[in-house]
């Protein structure tokens, strides 16, 4: 059988690997990182995926797992343990928020949320067992933008790991473990993909001895991703920069004409001069903002849904980072799960809808905007 040499990894759709004898099967345990044995374990194209997103974040390595979820789930248990406590930013993806309070305080995970202007000043929520701070380079669906820099000389004083969640930013624009973040957790499902056809996962981390946890965890819980599913991230992992500068433009002209629309109440966006972390965010984005914006039209849902029915092509949609521009409601489907109170203390009211940006041509986008804004 001739040579043969792929220029695109090909699909390795197997669960098990076969060994040629027991000194083979010596050496994959002796050598790990040689060979393959259960894809549970590992697998090329997971390993290919996880190897291609650690080059972009600069860490010692990756992990991928099953779900953004499950990457945060294995950050979380590579480094607590029952009786540990953990703090995380009041103002975060509700997903996150309900796995540590209703999943991992029921195996003995305490959990605190730290206000906003409390994030850079961590002494009155740092317990003694007190292990990370869990937090997002932008949040959503508000788009407050943490100065993570800042952020990991505090976590570091204290004593503490800080993951950050960096999926609404990228690597294109922020590389979190660069500025001294231990770990960083991205849902490979939104922009590392980019195409809303995969579900996955990754943890990146600062040392080996991270890495290695977070291996374990995955590989003992069963979070692993499956081969197809890997490949078809990594493939389209190959134009992330290309998308995020087209997501990034499209989302500052959307922002710019809602700003201006005497309909729209708000506008949530980092790259408009009025935010409040802009320069910032300009900064640490490398001039770029992303391709993820809030706004707010009268706190009334049948006036959202008379927007949402009108928009000709955009659809509804309640996730984010496809190359096609869809529409996502807060309050009915990402922060359901808060009560009133915090839902209400977040800003995250009946009028707030939350934009991902596609890649199309802006001016289609900002004729759909047109329509939309009509009917309400």
């Amino acid at each position: 059988m001739p040579h043969i040499h792929p220029k695109t990894t090909p699909i390795y759709q197997t669960s098990v690997f076969a060994f040629e004898d027991l000194n083979e099967l010596e050496q994959y345990f002796g050598q790990p990182g040689q060979s393959y044995m259960y894809t549970r374990y590992g697998n090329p194209n997971t390993d290919e995926l996880a190897q291609e997103v650690n080059k972009l974040e600069s860490g010692a390595g990756g992990v991928v797992t099953s779900s953004g979820m499950s990457a945060i789930l294995a950050a979380v248990l590579a480094l607590c343990k029952a009786g540990d406590h953990v703090l995380c930013a009041e103002e975060i993806y509700g997903g996150s928020s309900t796995l540590l309070t209703q999943e991992l305080t029921r195996i003995g995970i305490e959990v605190t949320y730290v206000p906003n202007e409390a994030l850079y000043t961590l002494g009155a929520h740092v317990q003694p067992n007190t292990r990370l701070l869990l937090a997002e380079t932008m949040s959503n669906p508000l788009l407050q933008v943490l100065d993570v820099a800042k952020l990991a000389e505090e976590t570091r004083q204290q004593g503490i790991k800080l993951v950050i969640d960096n999926t609404f930013a990228t690597p294109v624009l922020t590389q979190p473990l660069a500025l001294g973040a231990d770990v960083v957790i991205h849902s490979v499902t939104k922009y590392l993909s980019g195409h809303s056809d995969v579900t996955a996962g990754v943890v990146i981390c600062r040392t080996t001895e991270d890495v290695q946890r977070v291996q374990k965890v995955k590989m003992v819980y069963g979070l692993n991703l499956s081969p197809f599913e890997a490949w078809l991230a990594a493939r389209g992992l190959k134009t992330l920069r290309l998308r995020m500068k087209q997501h990034s433009s499209n989302a500052l002209a959307m922002a710019a004409y809602l700003q201006q629309h005497p309909k729209v109440e708000k506008v949530w966006y980092p790259g408009l001069e009025e935010h409040p972390q802009h320069e910032l965010a300009k900064r640490q984005g490398r001039g770029l903002f992303g391709g993820m914006l809030s706004f707010r039209i009268r706190d009334d849902r049948e006036v959202v849904n008379r927007f949402m029915k009108a928009l000709p092509t955009i659809p509804f949609a309640p996730s984010l980072a496809g190359v096609n521009t869809s529409i996502s409601y807060p309050l009915g489907t990402s922060h359901r799960a808060l009560s009133p109170e915090q839902q209400q203390k977040l800003g995250i009211t009946a009028g707030v809808i939350r934009f991902s940006v596609g890649i199309e041509e802006p001016e289609e986008l900002l004729k759909e905007l047109e329509t939309a804004l009509a009917a309400v």
